[in-house]
Protein backbone atom coordinates (compact mmCIF):
# COMPACT_ATOMS: atom_id res chain seq x y z
CA UNK A 1 0.00 0.00 0.00
CA UNK A 2 1.52 3.20 -1.02
CA UNK A 3 1.66 6.29 1.18
CA UNK A 4 0.37 6.68 4.67
CA UNK A 5 -1.37 9.76 4.59
CA UNK A 6 -4.42 10.43 6.36
CA UNK A 7 -5.21 6.82 6.63
CA UNK A 8 -7.10 5.16 9.07
CA UNK A 9 -7.52 0.76 9.48
CA UNK A 10 -10.67 0.26 11.89
CA UNK A 11 -10.47 -3.01 13.78
CA UNK A 12 -12.66 -4.94 15.85
CA UNK A 13 -10.80 -7.12 18.72
CA UNK A 14 -10.47 -10.51 18.26
CA UNK A 15 -12.97 -13.13 19.65
CA UNK A 16 -13.15 -12.98 23.51
CA UNK A 17 -14.19 -15.45 26.69
CA UNK A 18 -17.89 -13.51 25.92
CA UNK A 19 -17.82 -14.02 22.17
CA UNK A 20 -17.04 -17.84 22.68
CA UNK A 21 -19.68 -18.50 25.06
CA UNK A 22 -22.23 -16.47 23.44
CA UNK A 23 -23.29 -14.18 25.94
CA UNK A 24 -23.84 -10.32 25.76
CA UNK A 25 -20.32 -8.77 27.11
CA UNK A 26 -20.90 -5.00 26.98
CA UNK A 27 -18.76 -3.50 29.73
CA UNK A 28 -17.84 -6.54 31.19
CA UNK A 29 -13.94 -6.88 30.84
CA UNK A 30 -13.12 -10.10 29.47
CA UNK A 31 -9.47 -11.36 27.72
CA UNK A 32 -8.99 -12.62 24.23
CA UNK A 33 -9.59 -16.62 23.72
CA UNK A 34 -7.12 -18.34 22.27
CA UNK A 35 -8.27 -17.70 18.76
CA UNK A 36 -8.82 -14.45 19.67
CA UNK A 37 -5.42 -13.70 19.97
CA UNK A 38 -4.21 -15.52 16.98
CA UNK A 39 -6.92 -13.46 14.90
CA UNK A 40 -5.56 -9.86 16.17
CA UNK A 41 -2.16 -11.75 15.05
CA UNK A 42 -3.51 -11.94 11.62
CA UNK A 43 -4.69 -8.85 11.57
CA UNK A 44 -1.04 -7.34 12.40
CA UNK A 45 0.43 -9.69 9.61
CA UNK A 46 -1.93 -8.72 6.96
CA UNK A 47 -1.36 -4.69 7.52
CA UNK A 48 2.52 -5.59 7.41
CA UNK A 49 2.17 -7.44 4.35
CA UNK A 50 0.41 -4.05 2.90
CA UNK A 51 3.28 -1.97 4.22
CA UNK A 52 1.15 -0.14 6.40
CA UNK A 53 2.87 1.71 9.54
CA UNK A 54 0.88 3.60 12.22
CA UNK A 55 1.82 6.61 13.55
CA UNK A 56 -1.15 7.16 16.12
CA UNK A 57 -3.56 4.16 17.94
CA UNK A 58 -6.70 4.32 19.68
CA UNK A 59 -8.73 1.74 21.29
CA UNK A 60 -11.51 2.25 23.79
CA UNK A 61 -11.10 1.32 27.86
CA UNK A 62 -11.60 -2.68 27.98
CA UNK A 63 -9.20 -5.43 27.94
CA UNK A 64 -9.96 -7.62 24.79
CA UNK A 65 -9.57 -4.02 22.70
CA UNK A 66 -6.00 -3.13 24.11
CA UNK A 67 -4.68 -6.42 24.15
CA UNK A 68 -5.56 -6.62 20.15
CA UNK A 69 -4.07 -3.10 19.36
CA UNK A 70 -1.43 -4.01 21.67
CA UNK A 71 -0.59 -7.19 19.45
CA UNK A 72 -1.56 -6.11 16.38
CA UNK A 73 1.41 -2.97 16.69
CA UNK A 74 3.63 -6.12 17.60
CA UNK A 75 3.31 -7.91 14.53
CA UNK A 76 3.92 -4.42 12.81
CA UNK A 77 7.21 -4.15 14.77
CA UNK A 78 5.75 -0.76 16.93
CA UNK A 79 4.97 -2.06 20.06
CA UNK A 80 5.98 1.32 21.66
CA UNK A 81 3.60 3.36 19.60
CA UNK A 82 1.55 4.49 22.65
CA UNK A 83 -2.60 3.88 22.54
CA UNK A 84 -4.76 6.36 23.46
CA UNK A 85 -7.83 4.47 25.38
CA UNK A 86 -11.37 6.13 25.66
CA UNK A 87 -14.37 4.85 27.35
CA UNK A 88 -16.50 6.42 24.38
CA UNK A 89 -14.93 3.43 22.04
CA UNK A 90 -16.14 0.94 24.63
CA UNK A 91 -18.61 -1.44 23.10
CA UNK A 92 -22.38 -0.88 23.92
CA UNK A 93 -23.42 -1.62 27.03
CA UNK A 94 -26.34 -4.45 27.51
CA UNK A 95 -27.57 -3.50 30.97
CA UNK A 96 -29.59 -6.50 32.35
CA UNK A 97 -28.67 -8.31 29.59
CA UNK A 98 -24.74 -8.69 30.45
CA UNK A 99 -23.42 -12.12 31.03
CA UNK A 100 -26.41 -14.11 29.79
CA UNK A 101 -26.21 -16.17 27.11
CA UNK A 102 -28.52 -15.15 23.72
CA UNK A 103 -31.04 -18.31 25.06
CA UNK A 104 -31.32 -17.07 28.76
CA UNK A 105 -31.97 -14.03 27.54
CA UNK A 106 -34.72 -15.08 25.19
CA UNK A 107 -36.42 -17.64 27.86
CA UNK A 108 -36.56 -14.66 30.00
CA UNK A 109 -37.97 -11.85 27.95
CA UNK A 110 -38.77 -13.49 24.74
CA UNK A 111 -37.35 -14.47 21.61
CA UNK A 112 -38.97 -11.16 19.69
CA UNK A 113 -37.79 -8.56 22.59
CA UNK A 114 -34.81 -9.86 22.48
CA UNK A 115 -34.02 -9.57 18.59
CA UNK A 116 -35.46 -5.72 18.81
CA UNK A 117 -33.38 -5.03 21.77
CA UNK A 118 -30.45 -6.54 19.56
CA UNK A 119 -31.00 -5.52 16.06
CA UNK A 120 -32.78 -2.36 16.58
CA UNK A 121 -31.53 1.17 16.28
CA UNK A 122 -33.12 3.11 19.11
CA UNK A 123 -34.30 0.23 21.37
CA UNK A 124 -33.16 -0.01 24.31
CA UNK A 125 -32.18 -2.59 27.02
CA UNK A 126 -33.22 -2.38 30.59
CA UNK A 127 -30.31 -0.28 32.09
CA UNK A 128 -28.53 -0.40 28.69
CA UNK A 129 -27.79 1.17 25.76
CA UNK A 130 -29.22 1.30 22.30
CA UNK A 131 -27.33 1.51 19.02
CA UNK A 132 -28.43 5.15 19.17
CA UNK A 133 -26.83 5.71 22.85
CA UNK A 134 -23.61 4.17 21.44
CA UNK A 135 -23.20 6.14 18.11
CA UNK A 136 -23.98 9.43 20.49
CA UNK A 137 -20.84 9.15 22.36
CA UNK A 138 -18.35 7.33 19.64
CA UNK A 139 -19.07 9.56 16.82
CA UNK A 140 -18.11 13.05 18.91
CA UNK A 141 -15.17 11.09 19.84
CA UNK A 142 -14.29 10.81 16.34
CA UNK A 143 -14.93 13.97 15.44
CA UNK A 144 -12.64 15.77 18.26
CA UNK A 145 -10.02 12.94 18.72
CA UNK A 146 -9.96 10.67 15.37
CA UNK A 147 -10.61 13.20 12.67
CA UNK A 148 -7.95 15.79 13.39
CA UNK A 149 -5.48 13.08 13.81
CA UNK A 150 -6.07 11.82 10.44
CA UNK A 151 -6.00 14.72 8.51
CA UNK A 152 -2.63 15.59 10.13
CA UNK A 153 -1.38 12.82 7.90
CA UNK A 154 -1.00 10.45 10.60
CA UNK A 155 -1.62 6.40 9.43
CA UNK A 156 -3.92 5.64 12.50
CA UNK A 157 -5.05 2.90 13.97
CA UNK A 158 -8.32 2.22 15.72
CA UNK A 159 -9.55 -1.07 17.65
CA UNK A 160 -13.11 -0.87 19.67
CA UNK A 161 -16.20 -3.26 19.31
CA UNK A 162 -18.96 -4.44 17.11
CA UNK A 163 -21.30 -1.49 17.95
CA UNK A 164 -18.66 1.29 18.37
CA UNK A 165 -17.31 0.02 15.29
CA UNK A 166 -20.69 -0.01 12.82
CA UNK A 167 -20.88 3.99 14.89
CA UNK A 168 -18.11 4.78 12.88
CA UNK A 169 -19.51 3.24 9.65
CA UNK A 170 -22.15 5.28 9.99
CA UNK A 171 -19.43 8.13 9.86
CA UNK A 172 -18.15 6.71 7.46
CA UNK A 173 -19.85 5.11 4.90
CA UNK A 174 -23.09 6.60 5.18
CA UNK A 175 -25.14 4.13 6.75
CA UNK A 176 -28.55 5.14 7.95
CA UNK A 177 -30.65 3.98 11.00
CA UNK A 178 -32.53 1.65 9.02
CA UNK A 179 -29.83 0.42 7.06
CA UNK A 180 -26.79 0.29 9.95
CA UNK A 181 -28.79 -2.55 11.88
CA UNK A 182 -28.12 -5.03 9.41
CA UNK A 183 -24.21 -4.55 8.61
CA UNK A 184 -22.02 -7.18 10.96
CA UNK A 185 -18.43 -6.68 12.02
CA UNK A 186 -16.85 -9.78 12.79
CA UNK A 187 -14.26 -10.37 15.89
CA UNK A 188 -10.57 -9.87 13.93
CA UNK A 189 -12.11 -7.74 11.04
CA UNK A 190 -10.70 -4.60 9.76
CA UNK A 191 -11.90 -1.62 7.28
CA UNK A 192 -9.33 0.73 5.69
CA UNK A 193 -9.79 4.36 4.63
CA UNK A 194 -8.30 7.17 2.68
CA UNK A 195 -9.52 10.58 3.57
CA UNK A 196 -9.75 13.33 1.10
CA UNK A 197 -9.06 17.13 1.83
CA UNK A 198 -12.95 17.74 2.65
CA UNK A 199 -12.16 14.82 5.09
CA UNK A 200 -14.19 12.55 3.16
CA UNK A 201 -13.69 9.12 3.33
CA UNK A 202 -13.00 6.06 0.84
CA UNK A 203 -12.96 2.61 1.57
CA UNK A 204 -9.71 1.02 0.13
CA UNK A 205 -9.47 -2.31 1.58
Amino acid sequence: MTGKSRLLVIARHGQSEGNQRNVFTGWRDLPLTSVGVDEARAVGRSLAELGVRFDAAFSSALGRAIQTCELILGELGQSGLPIFRSVALNERDYGDLTGLSKNEARERWGDEQVKLWRRSYAETPPDGESLRDTIARVLPFYVHEVLPTVMNNDATLLVAHGNSCRALLMALENFTPETIPFVEFATGETRIYRFQDDARATRIE
